[in-house]
């Protein structure tokens, strides 16, 4: 089975996998402990908080660790939301954002909440975010990279523009952590989210950054860990691992970018005998992440395509994760416009570090195969 659902989740580096075993068996301590060898533990912590910090040129006081990802941006939003720049009940957020996302907006009570869709590029359109502000504006929530078609949306001028009107802004990085250089956009935001199992560090492990300038209030009561931002023992030898993994991709990142190039402009060259029933939803180079490609194939549904590659030894797949265990179409389709059976035609390409160039090549031949076979 070949894999090309990396968007998804990631192998163990083996680097970060020997750092796991060695946190586990050596740095076992609960680090909130007192004694040597929880000090051991907890002195190991902060020297990831602070590697970390300093990848993504952040102040280490405001970086704490989750269970990942969808933890992180359950956490941020609540935190943003208990200490507001200003009075108000509006909330602006992507149309397309994170099942986790919609989850804690879908909870609250007494909000306005106003969903902005994407163009035909896959991007928010910020004249219209700026024109849909209003007084009782005070949080905007997009997140970097879309998960189903790899669109970087504009964080910078978001940015801009929230800090023009006092609303605290967050970010899901999960899909851009790793891939991107972050440096220059902590500072235009007022909390992000990453996950370690995308960038190939273990699961069930993740951070959140919010800005220490913000007084927030913990979500959980009498949480002891992280400063009271949440509860629970922290999974130090995770933590560990999940940095020695983003040391390594950060390392790689250009090399990286410049292979996943090559990569989809070999898989894009291998659809071209079906490519008047090929929809690729994307943006301009500038604004796409190229390991990531999000696609319709007209007229043929893409649980159906998913598993014809699954039974030739492919392993696609039609959308996020997490909205796939909803059994509902990813919010991307919904935010692009599409109607529903051009919404159940959607699937997702994705690739990673081991990918080869020749397998994506046998891929898109072999989509090629079973469209052909199809429309026959």
């Amino acid at each position: 089975m070949i894999y090309f659902d990396f968007a998804a989740t990631t192998p163990l580096e083996p680097e970060a996998a020997e750092v796991f075993v060695q946190a586990s068996t050596e740095y076992f301590g609960n680090s909130s402990s007192l004694h040597d060898i929880g000090g051991q533990s907890q002195d190991l912590l902060e020297n990831c908080r602070e590697e970390l910090a300093n990848l993504l040129g952040i102040n280490k006081k405001g970086l704490y660790f989750t269970s990942g990802g969808s933890e992180g941006n359950f956490l941020a939003i609540e935190a943003l939301l208990s200490a507001p720049k200003k009075t108000g009940k509006h909330i602006i957020a992507g149309l397309a954002e994170h099942s986790s996302i919609h989850g804690v907006l879908n909870r609250l009570d007494g909000y306005n909440i106003t969903f902005l869709p994407l163009n035909s590029s896959g991007l928010i359109d910020v004249e219209e975010l700026e024109r849909i502000i209003t007084p009782e504006t005070i949080l905007v929530t997009v997140q970097h990279v879309n998960s189903e078609i790899g669109t970087i949306q504009p964080i910078e001028e978001i940015g801009r523009i929230c800090l023009e009107h006092d609303i605290h802004f967050h970010s899901d990085f999960v899909q851009s952590f790793g891939k991107i250089n972050l440096r220059n956009i902590p500072q235009l935001v007022s909390s992000f989210s990453f996950s370690g199992h995308k960038i190939y560090g273990p699961k069930g492990v993740g951070a959140v950054y919010v800005d220490p300038a913000i007084s927030w209030k913990a979500f959980f009561p009498g949480g002891s860990h992280e400063k009271g931002f949440r509860p629970g023992t922290l999974n130090v030898p995770g933590i560990a691992a999940m940095t020695a993994a983003a040391q390594k991709i950060n390392d790689q990142m250009g090399k990286n970018h410049d292979k996943y190039l090559e990569l989809r402009a070999a898989f894009m060259d291998s659809l071209k005998p079906i490519k008047d029933y090929v929809h690729v939803h994307q943006a301009e180079s500038v604004s796409q992440l190229p390991s990531i490609i999000g696609l319709r194939i007209s007229g043929i549904e893409g649980q159906w395509m998913m598993l014809e590659c699954n039974r030739y030894g492919y392993a696609i797949s039609t959308g996020s994760a997490c909205q796939i265990g909803m059994q509902s179409p990813a919010k991307v389709t919904q935010a692009l416009g599409l109607s529903p059976q051009e919404a159940k035609e959607f699937i997702r390409i994705s690739f990673g570090t081991s990918t080869k160039r020749e397998d994506v090549i046998k891929l898109g031949e072999t989509i090629v195969g079973i469209v052909n076979k199809f429309k026959l």
